[in-house]
């Protein structure tokens, strides 16, 4: 069965609420001015609106946009973390998601006890990183530290180990955001090409990247985001330059994509 994506006119709103555990005189004061209403303690706004995206099997989507657009959120809605509360989101294949590395490490045990731990979380058997656990202590070259509480390892050394265990199983739908974000200049050289060979074993990749040379080098498809609705999409160079010229260089709401072309000059 192909790995299918499917998400048909999702909207994802957030809610926030501000001042959560008031002080004493301000639940007093709530509470002798009438007029003012528990909605205004709220703000509500769409993090994502009207999505419509088909990703099939061979596709490599690559998610650009300003920081706040929705590009992380949007992985999130297709893993379930946050489902949405209009349209549907339709997954056909196993994910993997390599969203917020390291999210779930207990900085009390060792780097080879997270490893079980994390292991865990991304639903693998003990039996599983077990057999896994030396090619990923090799990976990450923590050999002298992985026995060490995490909490003295430093980012880098954190990140290391998060991205060997993320990695070190081909998945079928691939995830990704910021990975190359952390680790020095040989880890990230050896991240790259654990990278290439992930995506040329997924059926499906959507990865959310900062950097436009990523996203043109493993990507043939890219989808812009702003402010959470999809304002452009197509082939990935095209869309770089769109993303550039349109929404990272100007304050002015972004030109549709058709209008960004050179336009033919008319004459009378």
């Amino acid at each position: 069965m192909d790995a299918l994506i499917e998400i048909n006119n999702a909207t994802l709103r957030f809610r926030i609420y501000r001042n959560r555990t008031p002080a004493l005189k301000e639940a007093v004061i709530r509470v002798l001015s009438p007029k003012k209403t528990a909605s205004d303690e709220v703000i509500e706004f769409n993090a994502l609106q009207n999505l419509n995206l088909s990703i099939k099997g061979g596709d490599r989507l690559g998610i650009i946009g300003l920081n706040g657009a929705g590009k992380s959120t949007l992985l999130k809605m297709i893993v379930g973390i946050y489902p949405p509360q209009h349209g549907s989101v339709h997954v056909r294949g196993k994910v993997t998601p390599l969203i917020e590395l390291g999210t779930g490490f207990d900085h009390e045990l060792s780097g080879r006890e997270n490893i079980y731990l994390n292991g865990a979380l991304l639903g693998r058997s003990f039996k599983q990183m077990r057999s896994l656990e030396e090619a990923i202590i090799d990976f990450s070259g923590l050999e002298d530290k992985i026995d060490m509480p995490i909490k003295y390892y430093s980012s880098g050394m954190l990140g290391r180990l998060a991205f060997s265990i993320g990695t070190i199983m081909e998945p079928e739908i691939l995830l990704v955001d910021e990975v190359f974000s952390t680790g020095d200049a040989q880890f990230v050289e050896k991240a790259r090409n654990r990278m290439d060979h992930l995506i040329s074993k997924s059926s499906i990749v959507v990865i959310v990247s900062h950097s436009m040379d990523h996203i043109v080098h493993f990507c043939n498809r890219v989808v812009v985001l702003n402010k959470g609705a999809v304002v452009a999409e197509g082939d990935p160079t095209e869309m770089v330059e769109y993303y550039r010229t349109n929404i990272a260089n100007v304050g002015a709401a972004p030109a549709p994509y058709k209008s960004a072309l050179p336009q033919p000059v008319l004459t009378t």
